[in-house]
């Protein structure tokens, strides 16, 4: 599996279970370093010696740090939608409302308590393309939230006018959070608020009339 040089280069997936937990091992010592020495100062043989990998394995996965950035991003966006669905399916929310927390509080739940997080969420400052070669992140992710969300939020209507509502709405979530934890590394609990509140009225004015049912 090879990606565009922009994205990082992810070079094989694992294909057996002990090559799987080398990998996993990997994308946890990667990391772990993040939060410890931040981005500038990471290198691949301190990831592999944190993993207690040989630094020829790493190299078998990921052609440089880029490439282990760009797993780790994707791993964070597999692990956040399993989220979402997991919540929506156990809770079944209403309407936009509903929707909005559980997507809100699932982000702001990963960004407090999981490692690295807060370097890499799904995507980096400054490497655009992480997640797709052709895509910039947030519209990678903006495209996924909506295949995931489509049918909570219109019944399965999904075209131009929910992908750009989306993909607003992802960006005004994007700025707001971010602010919110730069105000405070737990979370603005009021910003986070006013994130909602945001993201509740422009959905529920832009996709007026398109509306699952419920709103």
């Amino acid at each position: 599996m090879t990606r565009d040089r922009n994205a990082g280069t992810l070079r094989r997936l694992p294909a057996q279970k002990r090559s799987a937990e080398r990998f996993e091992r990997l994308l946890d010592a990667c990391a772990e370093l993040l939060d410890e020495v931040g981005y500038a100062a990471l290198t691949t043989k301190e990831v592999a010696r944190r993993a207690r990998v040989p630094i020829g394995t790493l190299y078998q996965f990921f052609s440089d740090r880029e490439g282990l950035i760009g797993a780790l991003a994707a791993r964070n966006l597999e692990s956040f939608l399993e989220r979402v669905t997991d919540r929506l399916e156990r809770e079944a929310p209403e309407g936009v409302p509903g929707i909005v927390d559980v997507t809100v509080d699932e982000f702001v739940t990963m960004r407090r308590t999981i490692t690295g997080f807060g370097v890499v969420d799904f995507g980096m400052a400054g490497q655009d393309h992480i997640l797709e070669p052709t895509l910039d992140n947030n519209t990678a992710v903006a495209g996924r939230l909506r295949q995931l969300l489509t049918a909570s939020l219109t019944g399965g209507q999904d075209d131009a006018e929910l992908e750009i509502a989306v993909r607003v709405a992802l960006e005004c979530a994007d700025s707001v959070l971010q602010l919110a934890f730069r105000t405070d590394p737990q979370g603005d609990s009021q910003l986070i608020a006013e994130c909602k509140r945001v993201l509740n009225s422009y959905l529920k004015d832009r996709l007026r009339g398109r509306l699952s049912g419920r709103s």
